[in-house]
């Protein structure tokens, strides 16, 4: 037995059905669209009018503002409509509702949680820390989206989380992003597409380009191209596609960290953003910006995604570029190493890796640094979140599966200055699933996607089984004396 004492808190976050927010609810045939659009436009304006009250009178309440969402859904389905005039606002509104429904965010698990220190630490009581928690929320068809919570760490260990609002809010998406040239052509390199169509686009854009200014030079090629071939359709579209898996996001200052939530937004992520790692991350002037990896999921294929923020009001979603950049469970070190960024991965659903780079969105060259070695771990190991700096070492949170494909939660110590070396391993785990605990979506799990340390404290949030999430802490000078004294 590890003689690491856990402390558990009085703390969970359990999936609630009643946080919701409105989508596009719009038939793939368009004669059904039609269909549906005739019935609403044989209302007259009277009738028209009592439907939407009932409406809103049912649903208004649920959300800050729905009819701006319904207006939007509107306008989605407008160009189908050849009626004028225009229609009045109640028709409009009538008719955004009957191609809109409400989707339940978290009614299937929330998980899977990293934490950080909050970017406000004003008014926190000397020796306490506020924090920021994201969380994986699942829905129906198991469609994956980044939630917020804050807390507070007290002085005294005691940890308190903040009431959750019961609206949810997704951001607006910024219409014309910017993207870094050289990273859109490396990045196009990478996917095969290095050729001629992919220079006519590219050379007559700037070092840093719109998305307008893209679309503009898409169009040009386009219109020179005569007749259009199959492969240039094809890299027209794959260029589209990659813009617009790097997008920009805007939250509202006004609205609470429980109230914002990151929901899929590009194709290649229509099934969900999955098990965000984020982390805290000093550069080396001592500025600070929020990164996150995450795995985006189509139904068919992952890609990992990058996250930056530095007030968790704007983010940046970007796509990695790089031979490495595959498989799950990323996980960025908090600060340089001799000037290089370094990332924990798994390449190959087995083994943990590390990686370095010059260039915090390109990652190759990964080398295997623990493989799985006891029976709990025997299956596939993994991180658990970034490193933690320590005196001692970096600290890294791992999980292994192990029979029966049961996730356990575990620790190993790299060296400070070189990180490939592993100079402490726990042989047995730090928690298992017990009890209740082994009963969800996933069974006989348990699972971190980041922690932090507080003073001498381990701060560790942990999913339950793909179904809830709590909070344990444990002594960080008992947890490095266990890894010291096991060796590599």
């Amino acid at each position: 037995m590890n003689p690491i004492r856990i402390r558990r808190h009085n703390v969970t976050f359990q999936p609630e059905s009643s946080r919701v927010i409105v989508r596009p609810f719009i038939p793939g045939k368009p004669q059904i669209v039609a269909t549906i659009l005739d019935r609403a436009l044989a209302l007259s304006e009277v009738e028209a009018d009592a439907q939407l009250q009932g409406i809103l009178v049912e649903f208004a309440s649920r959300h800050f503002d729905i009819e701006s969402v319904l207006l939007v859904h509107y306008e989605r389905v407008r160009p189908q409509i050849s009626q004028q005039p225009p229609l009045s606002r109640v028709r409009q509104l009538l008719i955004g509702a009957l191609f809109s429904g409400e989707y339940a965010l978290e009614s299937a698990a929330l998980f899977n949680p990293s934490i950080v220190p909050h970017p406000d630490q004003s008014g926190v009581p000397e020796g306490g820390l506020r924090f920021i928690m994201s969380l994986r929320a699942t829905g129906e068809g198991h469609i994956s989206s980044i939630e917020f919570r804050t807390g507070l760490i007290a002085p005294d260990g005691i940890i308190s989380v903040e009431p959750v609002s019961r609206f949810v809010t997704v951001p607006e998406i910024v219409p014309n992003p910017t993207y870094k040239k050289r990273r859109f052509i490396t990045k196009l390199q990478e996917m095969g597409f290095e050729g001629v169509h992919a220079t006519a686009v590219m050379e007559s854009l700037a070092e840093v380009f719109t998305l307008h200014e893209l679309d503009e030079s898409m169009r040009r090629v386009r219109r020179e191209s005569k007749p259009v071939s199959r492969d240039l359709r094809r890299a027209l579209e794959l260029f589209r596609w990659l813009a617009d898996s790097n997008y920009e996001l805007n939250f509202s200052s006004k609205l609470a960290m429980s109230e914002r939530i990151i929901f899929p937004v590009s194709a290649n992520e229509t099934n969900g953003i999955e098990d965000a790692r984020f982390v805290r991350f000093t550069d080396d002037d001592g500025s600070i910006l929020y990164c996150a990896t995450y795995t985006a999921y189509n139904g068919r294929a992952i890609l990992p995604q990058f996250i930056e923020t530095q007030d968790f009001l704007h983010f940046r979603v970007l796509t990695l570029n790089g031979s490495a950049v595959q498989n799950k469970g990323m996980a960025l070190f908090p600060r340089r190493i001799d000037g290089r960024y370094a990332m924990l991965s798994r390449q190959d659903d087995e083994n943990l890796f590390i990686m370095f780079s010059d260039n915090l969105h390109h990652w190759s060259n990964p080398q295997i640094i623990l493989r799985p070695s006891a029976m709990w771990e025997s299956v596939k190991i993994g991180n658990c979140g970034s490193p933690i700096e320590t005196e001692a070492g970096w600290l890294v949170i791992t999980h292994g599966v192990g029979p029966m494909r049961k996730y356990c939660i575990g620790a190993a110590l790299l060296d400070l200055n070189d990180p490939t070396q592993v100079i402490g391993r726990l042989r047995e785990p730090l928690l298992c699933p017990e009890g209740n605990e082994r009963e969800g979506y996933v069974p006989n799990v348990v699972y971190s996607c980041g922690s932090l340390l507080h003073g001498r404290e381990l701060i560790l949030p942990y999913a339950m089984s793909d179904k809830a999430s709590a909070i344990v802490s444990m002594s960080v000078d008992e947890l490095l004396a266990a890894l010291l004294a096991s060796g590599s």
